[in-house]
């Protein structure tokens, strides 16, 4: 779990720095690395507990929901916080270093938004 992990925060962070300016682009190839971390982590889960099919399937769905609902969260806390920053502009537009800790805190919280509903499944399992 830490490599996917590690491997989430530096790709969103090499995607912020070397190239995500495009304005459909750059949303679509955050949001394939949002779907790729989110099956890692189902997949991952699966595997190490010997699931059936029926578990994988399961273990999917979970992840995806608990992504999602990371994905929500996210959305409104940035969209309540940033007024407070008084950034001129954008975040996304701006060079602040703080654009690059909010890529790494998202993709962090989306390994957790996977993650944590299956550690609670996997509770009502046993």
């Amino acid at each position: 779990m830490k490599t996917i992990t590690l491997l989430a925060v530096a790709v969103m962070l090499l995607l912020e720095i070397f190239g995500s300016t495009s304005s459909v682009g750059g949303s679509m190839t955050f949001m394939l690395v949002f779907v790729v971390v989110t099956l890692a982590v189902a997949i991952y889960e699966a595997w190490l507990n010997r699931r059936g099919t029926i578990g994988w399937i399961v273990n999917v769905l979970v992840c995806a929901f608990g992504a999602l609902v990371a994905i929500a969260l996210i959305g409104m806390a940035m969209d309540s916080g940033l007024p407070y920053l008084h950034l001129e502009g954008s975040l996304a537009s701006s060079q602040n270093p703080l654009k690059y800790a909010v890529v790494a805190a998202v993709a962090l919280l989306i390994v957790l938004g996977s993650w944590i509903p299956l550690q609670i499944v996997n509770r009502l399992r046993d």
